[in-house]
């Protein structure tokens, strides 16, 4: 995943292990979290290096924000040959970690602006705490996305919102970002990480065939025409329910000693 022409800045991004989850954070506090290609280089990095023991990572940022975007002061003049290769680079690294081995749930808090909104979509859910603001202000500033942005933000909130966005420079605050679409929860100010961590931990104990077929499957069946979409469920549905935890989960429901849907939850019978 990582470019032979980038060295990664593996102190900029922080890696912790806790049991079946990791936790990966920016740190780069003085520049907001700013993504560089060196930060992109040591993301590509830290999860290549992941434990087989991880089943779900965490993504966050120290200090006041998860992610201010764009490093603008480390961007090199380049021509639009280059510009492409660098695109792509990118790309390279956020599709690796969108179709990774393990789902990421992000927390965020401040500034999701720009590449930093481009990373947190990235991520398969979003805890979002009410200090959170997301903004795409490329259009100020002569630029355009780059890290898949117009695809993957996009998908989630409509070309509509996008445009207007990096037309007018709209900032959503944190309520209104997650009604609209930009994460799934809403949590008080400093408690997304708590929140992210709570459903990594969740999230690891899933068959890991579910939580694959949820990341490189769904996605995929949403973007198909019907008939295709419910060939390649068909397929899915038997490969995951075929596999020898799966089994052991259904018998575990059926004898009573499963876990069972609650209202506020799935709890242990």
């Amino acid at each position: 995943m990582t470019s032979a022409k980038t060295v990664p800045t593996l102190d900029e991004v922080s890696v912790e292990h806790r049991g079946s989850i990791s936790i990966i954070r920016l740190n780069r506090v003085k520049k907001r979290n700013a993504i560089s290609d060196g930060v992109i280089a040591a993301l590509a990095q830290r999860f290549d290096e992941l434990p087989s023991s991880t089943k779900a990572v965490v993504m966050a940022g120290e200090g006041e924000h998860f992610c201010a975007g764009l490093d603008l002061s480390s961007l090199k003049e380049m021509d639009a040959v280059d510009g492409v290769h660098h695109s792509r680079s990118w790309h390279k690294v956020f599709t690796a970690m969108e179709f990774g081995r393990v789902p990421i749930v992000a927390a965020l808090h401040g500034a999701v602006v720009g590449g930093g909104l481009e990373l947190a979509t990235t991520c398969h859910i979003r805890v979002a705490d009410d200090s959170t603001f997301f903004a795409l202000p490329e259009g100020s500033r002569g630029i355009f996305v780059g890290g898949g942005g117009s695809v993957r933000i996009t998908k989630l909130v409509g070309a509509q919102t996008v445009m207007d966005m990096m037309m007018t420079g709209r900032v959503y605050k944190a309520a209104e970002g997650v009604a609209k679409g930009f994460a799934q929860y809403h949590v008080p100010k400093g408690d997304a990480l708590a929140k992210a961590i709570e459903l990594a931990e969740r999230i690891a104990q899933n068959a890991p065939m579910t939580n694959y077929a949820l990341m490189h499957a769904l996605p995929r069946i949403a973007e198909q025409t019907a008939d295709h979409g419910y060939l390649m469920e068909a397929l899915m549905s038997s490969v995951v329910q075929s596999a020898p935890e799966a089994k052991a989960r259904v018998r575990a429901f059926l004898d009573g000693t499963g876990p069972k849907v609650k209202p506020d939850g799935i709890k242990a019978s």
